[in-house]
């Protein structure tokens, strides 16, 4: 067959590829056999090389463990494959077509390799990917599009079962970075009824992160990594031994693990263990489009999660503010809060800190407002604690008897720093007292306890 003749003759981008295959049903050398002038002016444009006929095909296109997957497939196997995929390291769309060609040489497969490329993505592009498979992303996004605050939870359990059933697979889940950037939790998940594998002996095992860690190295320049065979559990073990047996401990034979990003924020990734191989391209195909949708979506749950926190919360605390505060108590005297027929409300005020702003300066007295609501958190936790202004402090209390809450106090002021110390008041509301009357005697009794301290220590009183 006559290569040059068959890419001149496309307009688009195209060249012929040869691919080495071994016995085992790997392959070994990868060559651009021939090319038209629309491949050669770029690829010496990008690579700075001339280009050679029977050149390494990573001298004149991008080296990408899956592109080289996709070559195999169709020069080997006889597939002709269509996919358009994201060049995230170029920052190019590429729109690609490969075709099985006749070999008679023994143990080389060819294919021709037609493409065009785009710095924006072309939604027409997208669609015309298989039927079925612009159909179950379309499908995912309809359902992203029904979430909201109250049922986003159940909305992407719902898309991982999507997914999963996609798929064939045992496990589908997303993997968020904290926000520290110290791992990832689980966001959601779908696991298979009688499944070999157990998420949370994945989850919650101390080698998880080993795991985790390797997913950059996995992924590298490429859009997503899989680990479908043999071959690819070889490779992936010169890149990192230990996730290798990691994954046999937990019962992974197969991967495909997707990042998510937005914009230029990385969120986490997405992973789906132990498919069905043989639908390796459309799985992929799938999450390529779908993993766009679900990244920006989890961009917006997480913007909002962050207003609404910035909004109830306050930074120096990190209690919740007074804003907060308001609402809740709103909320309860409208009565779409219930509180229980017996509750208690609490007042704290940090006696001592006025002196330390003043001699000491604001810095420090933060610091003593800081380390005092942190032991105050850490005591009443499981309650809310609210910061009502200044060094005073409210939390509603549910199920506490008052000989169990006077302890907490006693506890709170004998982990306190030296120097300061609170004043508790308290008032337990009931027979469907309301809460504003609550807080009054609450305060009341917390100016009470306030004044009994100075005058048992009066060297601490202040101006």
């Amino acid at each position: 067959m006559d290569y040059e003749q068959l890419v001149a003759s496309h307009k688009s981008r195209a060249c012929v590829i040869s691919v080495e295959k071994y016995p085992d049903d790997s392959y070994g050398n990868i060559c651009v056999v021939a090319a038209n002038q629309a491949h050669i002016t770029d690829a010496e444009n990008v690579f700075r090389r001339k280009f050679e006929p029977n050149s390494p095909y990573y001298h004149s296109l991008p080296q990408d463990k899956n592109f080289e997957d996709f070559m195999y497939r169709s020069a080997c196997l006889g597939e002709p494959l269509h996919t358009y995929v994201h060049l995230e390291k170029m920052g190019l769309w590429v729109n690609m077509f490969l075709l099985p060609l006749d070999s008679d040489v023994e143990n080389i497969g060819y294919c021709l390799y037609v493409y065009d490329i785009s710095p924006y993505a072309n939604t027409e592009q997208q669609a015309s990917l298989a039927a079925d498979t612009a159909t179950s992303a379309l499908a995912i996004s309809i359902k992203l599009g029904d979430a909201n605050k109250d049922n986003y939870r159940q909305i992407f359990e719902e898309i991982m079962e999507d997914i999963r059933d996609i798929s064939g697979a045992d496990h589908c889940g997303i993997l968020l970075s904290k926000p520290d950037g110290s791992g990832y939790d689980n966001f959601c998940k779908s696991t298979v009824a009688g499944s070999t594998i157990h998420p949370e002996d994945i989850y919650y095992s101390p080698e998880f992160s080993d795991i985790a860690d390797s997913f950059v190295s996995m992924i590298n320049d490429s859009s997503c990594a899989i680990i479908k065979d043999d071959n690819d559990r070889k490779w992936l073990d010169n890149i990192d031994p230990k996730c290798v047996s990691l994954f046999e401990r937990f019962g992974i034979d197969s991967i495909i693990l997707f990042p998510l990003k937005h914009k230029k924020d990385k969120l986490g990734y997405l992973w789906v263990l132990n498919f069905v191989k043989e639908n390796v391209v459309k799985i992929k195909e799938v999450l390529e489009l779908s993993t766009t949708f679900i990244a920006s979506e989890i961009s917006n749950y997480l913007l909002m999660n962050r207003l609404e926190y910035l909004c109830n919360a306050d930074l120096l605390t990190e209690c919740k503010n007074r804003n907060a505060m308001n609402t809740v108590i709103d909320a309860i005297t409208e009565g779409t809060v219930k509180l229980p027929e017996l509750y208690a409300v609490v007042f704290a005020d940090l006696n001592g800190l006025k002196r330390i702003n003043d001699e000491q300066g604001h810095n420090v007295g933060d610091q003593y407002l800081r380390n005092a609501s942190s032991i105050l958190r850490n005591i009443f936790d499981g309650y809310d604690v609210y910061r009502a202004g200044g060094d005073e402090f409210m939390i509603i209390i549910t199920g506490l008897a008052e000989d169990e809450l006077k302890d907490k106090f006693a506890q709170v002021n004998e982990m306190i720093d030296t120097g300061v110390h609170f004043a508790f008041g308290y008032h337990y509301g009931q027979n469907g007292e309301d809460i504003r009357t609550s807080m009054r005697f609450a305060d009341e009794n917390m100016y009470l306890d306030k004044n009994e301290y100075y005058k048992n220590h009066k060297d601490k009183k202040y101006r």
